[in-house]
């Protein structure tokens, strides 16, 4: 049968299309057999170092032994600078908290009028009484001239020679007197008893004080001392003439000398006390704590840098690096710390690296870097 007209256009377009599918299945199994079978997936990539650190292996050297102990400053001496006067009035007060004074100085002065006129007073009855003595020892003269003459009976010469005695008696009490009123007007400035610093201050201008009652408190000659508490264990450590190094409150630094040891311990410490004389300087304050260091000489020690040292959970650990430059975290003991030096005790050899620079860093299994 032959194929209509209508017939023939059709059966081309539907070989094309097979032509069409035939060639791109081609195209794919093309593909799909073009690509190797057995490749091999890619190899891992090196592990890379997570940090870059400097190593130093541990230092044997002398280590200076020092004592440390707890303390406070205090003056040395202090004196208490009292009134001598009884019921006058503080007419004037010279000096405050903090001056620096002489011996001999004017700290405050009292109302002097009431002494004065008792002074003047007292003059006057020596001048009386030396008046008396004068003439009565005249009187004795002449009677001891002629007693020998028989003008004069003996009682009379006795007379004249009691009536002596007893001027020159009533002479020296009234040159006592007014002896005693010059001091008491002396008294009316208090005088400073020694060079020094006021370290407290009770008087006050215009008060009515008593005898006795206590106007300043110096420190004499502003000079401080620490005094280190130290348990019995440790004082048999310490001699007199020794070393100390005292870190007060401010951060002063300052070296003194070790001048008594107490001896007996505080009754409720059970501590020790050590007086240590310290130079003079403006920023020592009475009162204040501060530290303490004794030198007791030196002794062998392994040590690393202060840097090496890191401290986790409360406990101190140091970063082995080992051939394979992997950190390893090992747990330490350590000692002195003297400048960037820090004493090792135990839990570290002396041939062993550990990370300096980068150590704070680092954990347990770190692979690093390791730089010069």
């Amino acid at each position: 049968m032959n194929a209509t007209p209508s017939q023939t256009p059709r059966r081309k377009r539907w070989i094309w299309l097979a032509l069409a599918l035939a060639a791109v299945l081609l195209v794919v199994f093309g593909l799909v057999l073009g690509q190797p079978q057995d490749e091999a997936p890619p190899a891992e990539a090196a592990p890379r170092p997570s940090l870059t650190v400097t190593v130093a292996r541990p230092a044997q050297g002398q280590l200076p032994i020092r004592l440390q102990a707890n303390g406070d400053i205090s003056a040395w001496q202090e004196a208490s600078v009292g009134a001598e006067v009884n019921g006058l009035r503080l007419a004037s007060v010279n000096v405050n908290v903090g001056d620096v004074v002489r011996k001999g100085q004017v700290l405050a002065v009292f109302a002097s009028e009431t002494t004065r006129a008792d002074s003047l007073q007292s003059r006057a009855s020596l001048m009386q009484a030396e008046a008396s003595y004068e003439n009565a020892r005249a009187d004795a003269e002449r009677a001891r001239s002629i007693q020998d003459s028989g003008a004069l009976s003996k009682s009379q010469v006795a007379q004249y020679l009691t009536q002596e005695k007893v001027a020159h008696a009533q002479f020296e009490a009234a040159k006592a007197a007014f002896a005693a009123t010059e001091v008491r007007l002396g008294n009316t400035r208090v005088l400073a008893p020694d060079d020094g610093v006021i370290s407290a201050r009770m008087a006050t201008v215009g008060a009515v004080v008593g005898a006795g009652q206590e106007l300043f408190r110096l420190v004499r000659q502003s000079r401080m001392e620490w005094r280190g508490e130290v348990t019995p264990s440790e004082v048999g450590r310490i001699r007199v003439g020794q070393t100390v190094n005292v870190t007060a409150a401010t951060g002063l630094e300052i070296a003194g000398k070790v001048r008594a040891i107490a001896p007996s311990a505080d009754p409720q410490t059970r501590n020790i006390l050590v007086f240590v004389d310290l130079p003079r300087h403006a920023d020592l304050k009475a009162g204040t704590f501060a530290k303490g260091s004794f030198d007791l000489g030196q002794s062998e020690a392994l040590t690393v840098a202060s840097e090496s040292i890191v401290v986790r959970d409360g406990s101190n650990y140091v970063f082995v690096i080992d051939p394979q430059n992997k950190a390893g975290q090992r747990k330490v003991q350590t000692g002195r710390r003297v400048g960037e030096r820090v004493e090792i005790l135990e839990g570290l050899k002396a041939d062993e690296a550990v990370a300096v620079q980068g150590a704070g860093f680092l954990n347990e299994g770190d692979l690093v870097k390791v730089v010069q």
